[in-house]
């Protein structure tokens, strides 16, 4: 007997609250407000570790000090713990939450920075479960650590498991601090620019870091300023431990995997938000990619010099300033951007754009050739 095929049509999952904590501070509102004045989070640090006199996003001693005391018990938790807490304070309703809520953390080195005192505190599992347990969640978190794709990536996964019904809803948290393990690291990359960073400018040498957690609600029940998720898709194009593919090969084959899943072509995308880390090369190969699909006209910026790379949070952080900016019909310049520095053409904003913006394609890249893409439609709300 001949057998017929079937076609599954996959249930909507929609992004609802969505809520940030950096430097700036702990609302997206505070956050707002800062970016379309221009100012940037990413800051002169006279020394921290073993460097000195770099630029980088760091959030204050006063802000944490003053933030930690809205933390129950917070002697009991770590400082990087505490933001992740005060970050899904905002967006959580505790009464909902029941053995179909997932929670899924973000993170490329959690506790990093307390391994010289305790590696129970640094095990991810064991930081992820105590923010877990502080809000009560039933299910096991689920860890999401694959270099800087983790927060786009953690979002995708969020949703397939929405999607074939192991949960109802997932909160997301994505979340990476400031520490000398991970400024050692980059600075022994030589990747690191001791200035503000440049994203896709012809004079950019590095990448300033950073430190933020982002926390987003899905769930098949559409919410007011909902984004519904169109397309998503991961694939890793294996070119070396730290270097990214010259032609850009794995993030061209995750945006076209994402689109063919969201049924759009590539005239249709209103703004992208890309990695941009202001490397040499991540630039680089963002260009050409977007080239290879003729996305080189549609507006594009970098968020890197507003907050410096968050690492395990900036793929989640920038998502949620985009559909910022899609409410808002607003696209924010590239900051400290000038003059473009890549072979190939590219819409790099120096300037604040009002546009109606309502399909929205974020792209991450990471170490190791992971590349993850995110594609959504803001829902107009009657």
């Amino acid at each position: 007997m001949e057998e017929k095929s079937r076609i599954i049509v996959m249930e909507k999952v929609y992004i609802n609250r969505v809520n940030i904590l950096t430097p700036f501070g702990n609302s997206i509102k505070i956050n707002w407000n800062q970016l379309v004045k221009g100012n940037s989070a990413v800051s002169k640090i006279d020394s921290f570790g073993h460097l000195k006199n770099f630029y980088a996003g760091k959030i204050s001693d006063e802000m944490f000090l003053n933030l930690k005391n809205y933390v129950k018990d917070n002697q009991y938790y770590t400082r990087l713990e505490i933001i992740g807490i005060l970050a899904l304070q905002s967006i959580i309703d505790k009464s909902k939450i029941n053995s179909k809520t997932g929670f899924i953390l973000s993170t490329t080195k959690g506790n990093i920075d307390q391994l010289s005192d305790s590696l129970e505190k640094v095990s991810i599992p064991n930081f992820a479960k105590k923010i877990a347990d502080y809000y009560g969640f039933k299910t096991e978190p689920i860890i999401i650590s694959n270099a800087c794709v983790s927060g786009v990536l953690a979002v995708n996964v969020a949703k397939r498991f929405i999607e074939i019904d192991e949960f109802d809803d997932v909160y997301v948290l994505a979340l990476d601090e400031l520490t000398n393990f991970v400024l050692t690291g980059f600075n022994s990359f030589q990747a690191m620019d001791f200035e503000l960073c440049k994203p896709f400018d012809k004079d950019r040498i590095g990448v300033n870091l950073g430190e933020a957690a982002a926390c987003v609600y899905l769930s098949k029940n559409q919410e007011k300023n909902s984004f519904e998720i169109l397309g998503e898709a991961s694939i890793n194009d294996a070119n070396h431990i730290s270097g990214p593919s010259r032609t850009g090969e794995g993030l061209v084959l995750s945006i076209e995997s994402a689109m063919k899943e969201a049924n759009i072509s590539s005239n249709e995308i209103d703004y992208i938000s890309a990695h941009g880390t202001a490397t040499l090369y991540n630039d680089e190969m963002e260009a050409i990619a977007f080239n290879r699909l003729q996305m080189e006209s549609i507006p594009t910026n970098s968020l890197k010099a507003f907050y410096g790379h968050t690492l395990g949070a900036s793929g989640l952080l920038e998502l949620i300033i985009s559909m910022k900016q899609a409410q808002e019909n607003l696209i924010l310049k590239s900051h400290n951007f000038d003059e473009l520095g890549v072979s190939v053409p590219l819409n790099i904003l120096n300037e604040n754009l009002q546009k109606e913006v309502n399909i929205i394609l974020k792209t991450s890249s990471g170490f190791g050739g992971s590349n993850a893409v995110i594609i959504l439609k803001k829902v107009q709300n009657d």
